[in-house]
């Protein structure tokens, strides 16, 4: 286990609109507002998704499960941002669900909003952290790169 002590800095209250793609905004925020680091969570509808639901089997490298969805369901999700070879990169886990069908995973690739998201971002500060590529695992996952003095 690693980890890094900081704050909450700026807080942002998002509403991302009808027909827009939910991660490119969350990444034109960060870009905009220079935001290095943050979490972030939301509640609104997806009209059309992908997401990974697992790994085929418990390996690693794992081979991504996919699903999705082309109509309206309604969406709760957590996430962060951090940077990865210098950009914004939006992690983000959510449940969608429409009816009896429920669906909970990591949104990737296009995400289309229906009606209305919001998003509200809290960016993180007091340390330096970063997403770098590890080949043998597959994934990137957040490398602390210096701990700052929080005096």
């Amino acid at each position: 286990m690693e980890y890094a002590t900081g704050r909450i800095g700026r807080v942002f209250t998002v509403r991302i609109d009808s027909g827009d793609d939910l991660i490119l905004e969350l990444i034109k925020l960060a870009e905009l507002e220079r935001i290095e680091s943050a979490v972030f969570v939301l509640i609104g509808a997806l009209k059309e998704a992908k997401l990974v639901t697992g790994p085929k089997e418990s390996i690693i490298p794992p081979e991504p499960v996919w699903s999705g969805f082309d109509n309206a369901h309604e969406i709760l999700g957590i996430g962060d941002i951090f940077l990865m070879e210098g950009k914004p990169k939006i992690h983000l886990h959510a449940g969608a669900g429409r009816g009896d069908n429920v669906k909970l995973g990591c949104l990737r690739g296009e995400s289309e909003v229906f009606m209305v998201i919001e998003a509200f971002v809290f960016e993180l500060e007091g340390f330096s952290a970063r997403r770098i590529t590890d080949q043998e695992q597959s994934f990137a996952p957040v490398v602390f790169e210096q701990v700052l003095d929080m005096k």
